[in-house]
């Protein structure tokens, strides 16, 4: 909704909104309501909006770049780069000067003269100081990341006008808070990007509880109070969600003078939270007096879980080992900065979800509070982290810092662990900070360090992680790794990784860098997409969550349900295939008899047919088997008699909340089935051939060949009279080709031309066919390592404008990141865009794809069909475009446009060599002989 100027009033954290900004002596709906209700809760007054997409416009100034000198307005929250005003910045480049002033008026309740009141800032980029009509509402604020308050009580005039006058600046005049915050290596703003409000307490309160709630029911509260009074006990009483009762109420006495009072309870066999099982519960406290008055009472929500790290062994919750599964997470909209909303939190809570991961790293500084809330209640282990990009904050600027961090997170059963800074910018003298604050004392980390009973490091190559987790001793879990520049890293190498991590004892498991391009859209650019050249383009999702391909390869090995023997389904199902699938439970706390298993025998569908997809023969479910976590069973197919005269078979997995898994497509047609359904080679009116000055003319009805008789090689081809383009092949991608003897004459009804070589290249034949198909037939010799290998012709690209292919996609493939796609027939249009650089149109159509049966190139002249009568066949499409300095992320491609290759290279990251990732990321060991046959038709 949008909020008016004078604000809206809450009660409490979850109270009912009421009418805010009442004049005097007005009462708005739910205070007449129950006003006896409302006066023992904390009420709050937003003045700005809840999040960025409810802003409030506030009056602003900015005191240098764009827009500068002159009063406008601003929506609050936002950061003011993204309203035109002041500069962009990137990491490291500090404008002191810049500065921004705000001014807002809003009424407060009448009511509110018997209150203490307070106000209080979500988040405001960096350094903040406030006036409540005329005077400082408190001492300037240092820090952008984290809640801050003032008591304004003496200085609000309740039911009156109220102006709040603020300047942010945008560096601190603290070195520290500049060293940790704005010299990272992340975009810097500035402005007021969370929100501010206005909260009431009753003269004696609850300021706040910390809980601790434990997975074997034990509860403990500690419940922090201010102000004096009469009140002399508190009483707690735990509900669920719907506000059932959970147990006894439970109470503590307070004597005068308590800041703090300890509540403790037991519930008997509570449900557990877990990530698989984000189950809640909510907890109110009271403050009471003699008289069975109630003075202030507050609610949180938590959940009972218990988190421990056992040395030498594992990270556990509730008693169960556990690896994590997730992704370094930027707080970051590319058309608003840091300033998000529940909305945004949502969107990438469920595509983690999506991806099967478990966990995310707060990198690096905390998140909204809305992210946490999210997190609790959709599952998703965090870690939470202080800013500190690789400098710290000191003692004075740091310890307030870590009060405001925890104290306002504390209650998130979501959070594992805290993080004190990344890289290097961690203050040790602050690590005993968290601890007073926590009652749960979770273990603190230092990101990229060996430090409270885990190995974080960063960046670590595959060799090395075996030596960490197999000859150190200590726990492993990095909290960062395969950095996904541009299009490598992530899924790139992570099968290797993970193969490697997920089976060894001191594996916690690991955060991939980073979940999103961190780009942003820059006004000041005509609207580009701004990802500060190779500093930002990390994400597996794009800017605005664009899926790329990485996406899917993570989905599919972090997946909790797996094949058991996938060794056995790699050319598709095997020829003893009886129904029966072996899997692995990789959950930690789910039985897979909560998932849903649907199966489908499908039918491709055909170049003729010009669409891509499939026709589903037939489709039915299986009983889910029961199988406890980390163990295996079988899957029991209840397949129809004559299931193997369908192309291929398709099995999905869901778990409980619909939500897919995993995805399986295995061929049961060889690509040679395929080939004598699409390839007319009978008879019909005879091709003619001629020798022309070197040119081998080959004629059919509609279509003509021209062969170089001087190299044997493709010179052109016409159908019907339009030139196609295709030529100079099939040149080997390695090694030469030197004609040595060429023969041609007719072959039946079609025609025959047969080239010898010496070389790599060492036989190639053509035929013409009078239906107007060529026949390819290649052999070349080859020994030895390589990144690729295999033959291929020219093409102009400008000529093509899509592709239709039956193999897998719809994304390309690298030779380190060849899961996460399917076999189907699948149709992309051409884009040139480069990975994470510009564009953002994904799939990517050029690059490698694989296991290609056969592919109708989509170009200016008509289709260019080509089909392969052999298996693992990968077809190169151009060269893609790689962003600024990709370091290890531009692959080698072979000369040419179209290649039809047996082995591809493999991709690296910003820090990495695609050798250093794992097996996978080496290159390719020719064995001897090679060859294929390939078809090509052309049509209109």
């Amino acid at each position: 909704m949008q909020m008016s100027r004078r604000g809206v009033l809450i009660l409490g954290a979850v109270g009912a909104a009421v009418a805010g900004g009442l004049p005097a002596g007005s009462a708005g709906a739910a205070e007449a309501a129950d006003a006896a209700d409302a006066s023992t809760r904390t009420e709050r007054l937003y003045l700005s909006g809840e999040d960025a997409d409810h802003p409030v416009d506030w009056d602003f100034l900015c005191t240098s770049g764009r827009r500068s000198g002159s009063w406008g307005t601003i929506p609050v929250p936002s950061n003011w780069e993204f309203h035109g005003y002041g500069t962009y910045n990137y990491g490291w480049n500090l404008r002191p000067e810049e500065k921004g002033r705000y001014r807002h008026t809003f009424t407060p309740p009448a009511h509110w003269r018997d209150r203490r009141v307070f106000l209080v800032f979500e988040g405001s980029m960096t350094e903040t100081e406030a006036w409540l009509n005329g005077e400082s509402a408190g001492p300037v604020h240092r820090g952008g990341f984290y809640r801050f308050r003032h008591e304004v009580t003496g200085k609000l005039r309740p039911g009156q006008d109220n102006l709040l006058e603020v300047t942010v600046s945008k560096e601190s005049t603290d070195d520290s808070v500049n060293r940790a915050e704005r010299l990272g290596d992340y975009w810097n703003f500035g402005g007021i990007y969370r929100p501010v409000h206005l909260e009431a307490f009753p003269l004696q309160h609850i300021e706040r509880i910390a809980v601790d709630a434990r997975a074997d029911g034990t509860l403990r509260i500690d419940a922090h109070l201010s102000g004096t009074g009469s009140a002399d006990r508190l009483v707690a009483q735990v509900t669920d969600l719907s506000g059932r009762p959970v147990g006894a109420p439970f109470t503590a006495a307070v004597a005068p003078g308590d800041t703090k009072v300890i509540l403790k309870t037991a519930v008997d066999s509570p449900r557990q939270w877990t990530a698989e099982t984000p189950h809640l519960y909510r907890v109110e406290v009271a403050l009471r007096a003699g008289d069975d008055r109630t003075v202030h009472r507050v609610d949180e929500r938590f959940g009972f879980r218990t988190v421990e790290v056992r040395p030498g062994d594992g990270v556990y919750v509730n008693g169960v080992k556990i690896l994590l599964k997730g992704a370094n997470r930027h707080t970051i909209w590319p058309t608003s900065g840091r300033a998000t909303s529940a909305r945004i939190s949502r969107k990438d809570i469920l595509l983690m979800q999506e991806m099967n991961m478990n966990a995310v790293r707060m990198s690096h500084y905390p998140p909204d509070t809305h992210f946490l809330d999210l997190a609790d209640e959709l599952g998703l282990y965090v870690l939470d982290e202080l800013a500190g990009w690789q400098k710290f904050y000191d003692e004075e600027a740091g310890r307030p810092l870590v009060a405001s961090m925890v104290t306002r997170d504390v209650n998130h059963p979501s959070i594992l662990f805290w993080c004190n800074g990344n890289e290097g910018g961690w203050n040790t003298a602050l690590d005993a900070d968290y601890a007073r604050h926590d009652p749960q004392q979770r273990t603190v980390l230092h990101p990229w360090a060996n430090f409270g009973g885990i190995n974080t490091d960063h960046y670590e190559a595959y060799d090395s992680t075996r030596r960490i987790l197999q000859e150190q001793g200590d726990i492993f879990m990095p909290t960062e790794f395969l950095h996904c520049l541009y299009d490598g890293g992530a899924g790139a190498g992570l099968d290797d990784y993970w193969k490697l991590m997920g089976r060894e004892r001191l594996s916690a498991g690991g955060f991939l860098w980073a979940l999103v391009d961190e780009g942003i859209v820059r006004d000041d650019l005509g609207g580009a997409i701004d990802v500060a050249g190779n500093a930002a383009p990390d994400g597996i999702l794009g800017p605005f969550r664009e899926k790329e391909a990485s996406f899917y390869t993570i989905k599919d090995i972090w997946s909790p349900v797996q094949l058991a023997e996938p060794e056995r389904f790699t050319s598709g199902l095997p020829a003893d295939f009886d129904g029966r699938i072996r899997l692995t439970n990789h959950y930690a706390f789910t039985n897979t008899r909560t998932c849903q298993f649907a199966w489908q025998l499908l039918d491709f569908h055909t170049p003729s047919q010009r669409r891509d997809g499939h026709t589903v023969r037939a489709q039915g479910t299986a009983s889910a088997p029961d199988i406890e976590p980390g163990t295996e069973g079988v899957l029991r197919l209840p397949l129809p008699s004559g299931w193997r005269r369908a192309d291929a078979m398709d099995l999905t997995v869901t778990d409980a909340d619909g939500r897919e898994i995993r995805r399986w497509t295995w061929t049961i047609a060889s690509a040679a089935d395929h080939a004598r359904r699409l390839v007319q080679t009978g008879p019909g009116p005879a091709v003619r051939g001629s020798l022309t000055d070197n040119t081998l003319t080959l004629a059919s009805r509609h279509t003509t060949v021209t062969l170089d008789a001087t190299t044997g090689m493709l010179a052109g081809v016409t159908h019907r009279g339009t030139d196609f383009a295709l030529s100079r092949g099939p040149l080997p991608t390695t090694g030469t080709a030197d004609l040595t003897r060429l023969t041609h004459g007719p072959d039946g009804n079609g025609y025959m031309v047969q080239a010898e070589y010496s070389g790599v290249l060492r036989h190639v034949r053509w035929r013409l066919h009078p239906s107007g198909w060529l026949q390819l037939d290649y052999r070349y010799h080859l020994t030895g390592e390589h990144d690729l290998f295999g033959v291929g012709f020219d093409h102009p690209e400008s000529q093509v404008t899509g592709v239709t292919w039956l193999g897998h996609g719809p994304h390309r493939v690298w030779k380190n990141r060849l899961r996460g796609v399917a076999t189907d027939v699948w149709t992309k249009q051409y884009n040139d865009t480069a990975t994470g650089a510009d564009g953002w149109v994904y799939p990517e159509f050029k690059g490698y794809h694989a296991d290609v049966r056969w592919a109708s190139l989509h170009t200016t002249a008509g289709r260019l069909t080509v089909v392969s009568e052999d298996e693992n066949l990968y077809l190169r499409l151009f060269t893609p475009r790689f962003g600024p300095d990709p370091r290890h992320t531009a692959p080698p491609f072979p000369k040419g446009d179209l290649s039809f290759l047996d082995a591809i290279p493999a991709i690296g990251t910003k820090f990495d060599a695609p050798a250093a990732l794992g097996p996978s990321g080496g290159p390719t060991t020719a064995t001897g002989d090679y060859g294929r046959t390939l078809y090509f038709s052309f049509s209109q």
